[in-house]
């Protein structure tokens, strides 16, 4: 997974349907979710897409397997991942995702259906880090 601040840099040149482009390709990029694992247990509430995640332990990192069936939303689902992904689970859990996203000012380049969800998934991954890195998995 490419890091969000290559990702930043990439997305700063381009202009709108361009960035549509760049999201689609990052969802694209994104590790297979077994379908046994798209359970309403990893469903992502609020979204107006279908976006599910799912956390897998290595060590004392997350790995988060997701995947969505809109295009665009599992772009930005891609994106939110990238800021976490494979980091130790007290880090995920600390760290201000909506700050790291804020650069990409997803809110007016995207229509507000597509962004709804981000929040609730970012909740969920923190408190899942949290579970984690507490040992509560």
């Amino acid at each position: 997974m490419r890091s969000l601040e290559d990702i930043r840099e990439e997305y700063e040149f381009l202009d709108g349907d361009e960035r549509y482009r760049l999201l689609i390709e990052l969802g694209r990029e994104l590790d297979a979710m077994p379908d046994a694992l798209k359970t309403d247990a990893t469903l992502v509430r609020g979204c107006s897409a279908s976006v599910w995640v799912y956390p897998v332990q290595d060590g004392d990192k997350l790995h988060f397997l997701a995947d969505s069936n809109a295009a665009i939303t599992k772009g930005i689902v891609a994106l939110v991942l990238s800021a976490v992904q494979d980091k130790p689970a007290t880090e995920v859990a600390e760290t201000d995702i909506m700050a790291a996203l804020a650069p990409f000012d997803l809110r007016n380049q995207l229509s507000s259906n597509r962004t709804q969800g981000v929040p609730n998934m970012i909740a969920l991954v923190r408190e899942t880090a949290a579970r984690f890195a507490a040992g509560q998995n």
